[in-house]
């Protein structure tokens, strides 16, 4: 036998059974590695969160990711990681901002919600019939927002917004608003700014036409009233009718949130004769028409009531101790209805 033909063929059968080894060892790495981006991270809560910060590079955020224990320090992880990044095509394109970290996101689900922009989305709601003051506390206590607007005064954000005369209240739509991490107190009043601005400018145009108020800060004004005089949606159109009707005969509104509003901080809970008769700018017992501004922030129903006021003759009305009123097309009839649900409820 050749000596050069036995030693060709061990050289070969080594050469075989390390490429054997080579193959047995790339599909154990490529398994292992398959592993490692569809196995679940190790998070403690679904309220874990991480701040990728604008300009983060890619092992910037695998760093970030090992200093809150979500990704191992060893060589492997490290490689793995790379790969992975590589492999989606994502490693230079992940977008800076706050992400969910829920139990059970893989590597692989977390590197696409980062590419893709899928970042925690917070919410802030202005509830109907909140006043201005109510909504400037409420974003105060918001710790999810930049914090700009403490030491400002109602004026100055007003004109900031772009409320041409910085009479701010009543200028900013009930609705909830998602919102950011970074993003700041100011940025969620424009946003509800320019809600408002919109409703009114849609609602407006198509108004009823026995609306006779003569601009859309009318209406807003109107809407406020209504809004703070019943709690049921039901109702809103009823007592937007009564105002339209006291405002086109001459009669004073003759609301008391209105009056509650223009006693700020004096107000205690209850009115009094004394504060009915106490002449301020919003109190309309002792003043005829609108108040000069609106007494809170409406709500689109109430807007839609004020300018689609239900149809009727009602003149007054009185609460019932239910939440829901009694309208009366005469004086006589609703000192009657005051008699039956007031003065015998108070006995």
């Amino acid at each position: 036998m050749n000596p050069l033909a036995v030693r060709g063929g061990a050289l070969l059968r080594v050469l075989l059974v390390l490429l054997l080894f080579a193959i047995a060892g790339g599909v154990w790495a490529w398994t292992d590695y398959q592993r490692f981006s569809e196995a679940p991270l190790p998070v403690a809560s679904n309220d874990k969160t991480i701040d990728v910060a604008r300009g983060s590079s890619y092992p910037l955020i695998v760093a970030e990711l090992r200093r809150q224990g979500i990704a191992g320090h060893g060589f492997r992880d490290g490689l793995y990681w790379r790969v992975l990044g590589r492999e989606l095509g994502v490693a230079d394109r992940l977008h800076a901002g706050e992400y969910a970290l829920p139990q059970g996101i893989t590597p692989r689900a977390l590197l696409r919600k980062m590419a893709e922009g899928d970042v925690v989305q917070h919410r802030f709601t202005i509830v109907d019939g909140w006043t201005f003051r109510q909504l400037r506390l409420a974003l105060a206590n918001e710790t999810g927002l930049q914090q700009t607007l403490p030491g400002s005064s109602d004026e100055d954000i007003a004109h900031r917004v772009g409320i041409a005369d910085g009479k701010a209240e009543g200028w900013f739509l009930p609705e909830t608003y998602s919102f950011v991490k970074g993003e700041s107190d100011f940025d969620v009043l424009q946003r509800a700014h320019a809600a408002m601005q919109k409703a009114l400018d849609r609602l407006w145009p198509a108004r009823s036409g026995d609306v006779k108020l003569e601009t859309p800060y009318q209406a807003l004004i109107l809407a406020s009233i209504v809004e703070k005089e019943t709690a049921q949606p039901a109702e809103r159109a009823q007592i937007a009718g009564v105002f339209i009707r006291r405002l086109k005969f001459g009669m004073r509104l003759q609301t008391d949130p209105t009056v509650i509003y223009g006693m700020g901080e004096n107000y205690a809970g209850n009115i009094r004769r004394s504060d009915l008769e106490t002449d301020t700018p919003y109190n309309t017992y002792t003043r005829d028409g609108l108040p000069p501004t609106p007494i809170a922030l409406p709500g689109t129903v109430a807007l839609e009531a004020a300018l689609h006021p239900a149809p009727g003759d009602a003149l007054y009305f009185v609460a019932r101790g239910d939440g829901s009123h009694e309208f009366s097309p005469t004086l006589e009839a609703h000192n009657r209805a005051v008699q039956k649900f007031q003065l015998h409820r108070n006995q």
